[in-house]
């Protein structure tokens, strides 16, 4: 076979590599498309895989496929079909889906693209000649069938983002939560000084400061649960413009059923298919959720960047892992590289949060949003950005983490702020006072204390107890 076939379309014949599984709807938006490069990301191929299986088998059971409409197929193609959903499902032909991102706002030439692929590996599958003009298991009349993109394109973003949420970033938060929160116990009895407005402020125990990072990530975990939760709903069934012309009225919700069963996880049909087709409200409140994730992470990453600063003339509060050189001209020097890294992920997924959000603004007019592929691009990039970045974090920073006790409770006695548990005793003037004199003359605030015999000893020496100032006192 020479380098190339002809494929036929409702537009005439299209040349594609001769090995291609894909066919002339695909290789048009090829040539159509040459923006980025950038290829729909392979959860979303796998997606596409799926609800391409779940309609399958939807219309199997329907009696759509084997009855009496045009074309049907027998039994053995049915299966070679559902079979060759799933093998996209499972990634085997990643590389036959070329189109870039950037295409038509609807996701047509994708849709159209694993239908292309599903159709000719089917008839491989079952015996067929995948070459031949004919499709005995067509793209469009069976693979496609009760669908339009319209509705079966949103749904495979909903099922990517739902899964790879479920799958990559619930589990990579939940690890960095449990980490910050082991530092948290092994530094439970470690007081340091505590920073407000950069300032020196009142002591605390360096595990109750990583207590509230590791809170910061368990309250991630439950954004992620929530971002999942508003893909629930599948546009599936709507078909072209949400009145479901063309489908079997119990499709979407048969379709729903066998996705939520494949993949554990409780998908629905949209309530109203209108609003499903239309608008991709849902997705900007995924990533509403994933932009709040994301400045949490740039935050806690950037307050052990700054704990861990130094190592002479910074806090150094915390001994970072020594990961690679930080400096082509400063021999020695050592950098929070794994800080720097997620906080610059970050600052991507802050990014990207405008982007779905004028996707979802400007994109749904009337019956259809138009911006699709980018938005689900995007929010997926966003789900990846956070995972790897909080798995890196836990294996390359947090876990071999140790903190320098020396340093944290050095400053402890030396901090003016130390007077704040003497407004009960002398109150807040004469507290004050003593604050201004300790700075100028450098001398600590019990030293002063014990000068002027501001209080007896033992009140003294229990009022300016650093551990019992981390605490609540009756």
């Amino acid at each position: 076979m020479s380098g190339f076939r002809l494929e036929k379309d409702s537009m005439g014949e299209v040349q594609v590599p001769a090995q291609a599984y894909y066919g002339a709807q695909t290789q048009r938006a090829i040539a159509n498309f040459p923006i980025s490069g950038w290829t729909l990301p392979p959860q979303l191929i796998h997606s596409l895989g799926e609800v391409k299986y779940a309609c399958g088998v939807a219309n199997r059971d329907l009696g759509k496929l084997t009855g009496s409409g045009k074309n049907p197929i027998n039994d053995q193609q049915v299966t070679a079909m559902l079979s060759a959903a799933k093998e996209v499902a499972a990634g085997r032909f990643d590389d036959q889906f070329p189109i870039d991102v950037f295409q038509t706002g609807s996701g047509t030439s994708s849709n159209m693209n694993a239908n292309e692929v599903i159709s000719n590996r089917a008839i491989e599958i079952a015996g067929g000649d995948r070459f031949e003009g004919e499709k005995p298991v067509h793209p469009n009349d069976h693979v496609n069938m009760g669908q339009s993109t319209n509705d079966t394109f949103p749904t495979a973003i909903h099922v990517a983002v739902a899964t790879s949420i479920k799958q990559n970033l619930i589990p990579a938060l939940g690890r960095l939560r449990d980490s910050l929160a082991d530092k948290a116990t092994a530094w439970d009895r470690i007081i340091k000084i505590g920073r407000t407005h950069l300032a020196d402020a009142t002591p605390l125990r360096l595990g109750q400061e990583f207590g509230g990072f590791a809170r910061q990530l368990e309250l991630s975990v439950g954004r992620a649960q929530r971002a999942l939760e508003a893909v629930l709903e599948l546009p599936v069934g709507g078909t072209a413009v949400g009145t479901g012309i063309n489908t079997h009225p119990e499709f979407g919700s048969r379709v729903a059923a066998v996705l939520a069963s494949e993949l554990d996880i409780p998908f629905v049909e949209a309530a109203n298919h209108f609003e499903g087709n239309a608008q991709r409200d849902g997705l900007v409140e995924a990533h509403g959720e994933l932009k709040a994730i994301a400045t949490t992470l740039f935050n806690v990453s950037n307050n052990i960047r700054w704990l861990g600063s130094g190592p002479r003339c910074g806090f150094y509060e915390v001994q970072i892992p020594d990961l690679q050189p930080g400096s082509s001209i400063m021999p020695g020097k050592v950098n929070p590289v794994m800080c720097e890294s997620m906080m610059q992920a970050m600052a991507r997924v802050i990014g990207n949060d405008q982007t779905i959000t004028m996707g979802g603004a400007t994109g749904g007019q009337f019956q259809l949003n138009i911006m699709m592929p980018v938005m689900g691009q995007t929010t997926l990039e966003s789900i990846m950005l956070i995972a790897k970045s909080a798995d890196a974090f836990v294996d390359l920073c947090v876990a071999d983490m140790e903190a320098n006790e020396e340093a944290c409770e050095a400053a402890v006695e030396k901090s003016l702020s130390m007077v704040t548990s003497l407004n009960p005793l002398i109150g807040y003037m004469q507290a004050a006072a003593l604050a201004k004199e300790a700075f100028k003359s450098g001398k600590t605030i019990r030293e002063l204390c014990i000068e002027q015999k501001i209080l007896p000893e033992e009140t003294l020496k229990e009022a300016l107890d650093p551990y019992r100032m981390t605490e609540p006192q009756a």
